[in-house]
């Protein structure tokens, strides 16, 4: 089955049953070392994950490390351009869950990033990245402590997909033509819009089905979480791309008062329902001017909608979400994308799971990192129905490669995830507490010590992860 790795002689495989994975006592995980810092911050990771099971568990549970291969690593194995060798994507498909180091963007070989290989390869649409301020951590914010948000980002569709035309190509001069000439003039709604001749073009595909699992999973977590924090918030552009951003909102809208009605409830549904509590001889027109402050300036089809809207919210669940019972189910609600990057930073704390597509989710997880202290601190997820990838959410910086010196956090924190998502929690908590305890003790690498006040001597990477498994206990 394998060219030129073998997998461990003891474990067992993950299963997956409606999505979910059925996790053994002793998993066999693939591991990805990664390019450039990998080398330092790998062996650092790996040894608090063991070391925090060990603690847990008492010897009940173990996994089996099966060291596969990928970016410059596999080429120094495999060959030239051998950046993702079938080996490892054998290894993935097979045992399920796997946790990756940093990887370099290939030059050649005709893979744009091997991160979104692995995502297309294997479904992975879920882009899972929580942002959660450790006390101690230098932070460029005056309360970062209020931030605590997970970002659910689409991964498989959007402009990442890689559909598009180099400016000046054949197709893509045929494609600006038959647009500028047939589909643009053929849509009123475009008025006289043209293409400019000299443009690369891409496609920007946002699906009902993409859209909804990802919207599904956010839900789904928030189902989890404790109740002050069971929101989801769809963060879209639809004020402009009113098809595809503004799909996303009404599919995730639909989603949510479709398959999870008796769990939810949506912003405006919350409103209609609050006036009818506090004035129970509210008319619809009254609460429908209520919902809409601008009501009485829209015509009289809009109003009409806007009274039928609070019609048929009262009348199909004010029986199980009246009387305040709204407020013990999921908040589902919608900003603006620009919005949304200022309400992060000037009101945190109203915020909880944010499910966003991908260009979208890629700007938003690394400016929610920054706010607890940057990417070194950030994990991630790469989560499918049968399918599970957790990785370091920094590059590879390969000046710092060998010398004992960057920050192991992100893989670390990925391997929290990891162990969460197989039902690991005592293990997973062990490792936040050691990792929160090592940082407000000012145990930390150089990237946090020089910025911390007064400066501190900074750990080396290995140091750090000693530090973190001191403060388990």
């Amino acid at each position: 089955m394998y060219e030129k790795i073998t997998p461990p002689s003891t474990g067992a495989k993950i299963t997956f049953k409606n999505s979910e994975p059925s996790v053994p006592d002793n998993p066999i995980i693939p591991f990805i070392r990664g390019d450039g810092t990998g080398i330092d911050i790998w062996p650092a990771a790996q040894k608090v994950f063991d070391a925090a099971v060990d603690v847990a568990y008492k010897g009940k549970r173990k996994i089996s490390w099966f060291k596969v291969y990928a970016g410059d690593e596999a080429c120094e194995l495999y060959g030239t351009y051998q950046y993702l060798p079938q080996d490892t994507l054998t290894a993935i498909q097979e045992y399920g869950v796997a946790i990756k180091g940093p990887l370099t963007t290939p030059v050649g070989g005709g893979i744009r990033s091997l991160n979104v290989a692995l995502r297309q390869i294997f479904d992975l649409y879920a882009c899972v990245r929580p942002c959660r301020y450790y006390a101690g951590t230098p932070s460029p914010h005056k309360s970062p402590e209020k931030l605590d948000v997970i970002v659910y980002r689409e991964n498989t569709e959007d402009i990442y997909l890689g559909i598009e035309w180099k400016q000046g190509s054949e197709i893509g001069d045929r494609l600006i033509s038959f647009l500028n000439k047939e589909l643009i003039p053929a849509t009123p709604e475009h008025g006289k819009k043209q293409i400019p001749l000299d443009s690369g073009i891409g496609i920007k595909p946002i699906s009902k089905t993409g859209s909804q699992r990802l919207v599904r999973r956010a839900i789904k977590h928030a189902l989890q979480l404790p109740k002050h924090k069971q929101m989801v918030t769809l963060v879209h552009k639809g004020n402009i791309m009113k098809y595809t951003e503004g799909a996303f909102r009404d599919w995730g809208y639909e989603l949510a008062t479709s398959e999870f009605r008796a769990s939810c409830i949506t912003e405006r549904e919350s409103w209609i329902l609050s006036n009818k509590e506090k004035n129970p001889n509210l008319t619809a027109e009254e609460n429908a001017r209520m919902v809409d402050p601008g009501f009485d300036a829209l015509t009289a089809e809009k109003k009409e909608q806007i009274v039928k809207e609070v019609e048929t919210v009262l009348n199909s669940i004010w029986s199980t979400h009246g009387n305040g019972k709204w407020k013990d189910k999921v908040m589902v609600n919608d900003r603006i994308a620009d919005s949304i990057f200022q309400q992060i930073q000037t009101r945190p704390d109203e915020y909880s799971i944010l499910a966003t597509m991908n260009l979208n989710g890629d700007y938003l997880s690394d400016a929610a990192a920054a706010i607890v202290g940057g990417l070194g601190m950030g994990p991630g997820a790469n989560i499918g129905d049968e399918c599970a990838v957790f990785e370091a959410t920094h590059g590879t910086a390969p000046k710092h490669a060998g010398l004992d010196r960057i920050n192991p956090g992100s893989v670390i924190l990925s391997g929290v995830m990891m162990l969460e998502y197989l039902g690991w929690q005592e293990a997973a908590d062990l490792i936040k507490k050691g990792l929160g305890d090592a940082i407000a003790n000012r145990q930390v690498t150089y990237d946090l010590a020089r910025l911390m006040e007064p400066p501190v001597e900074p750990l080396k990477c290995s140091e750090f992860a000693e530090a973190i498994i001191k403060h388990f206990s």
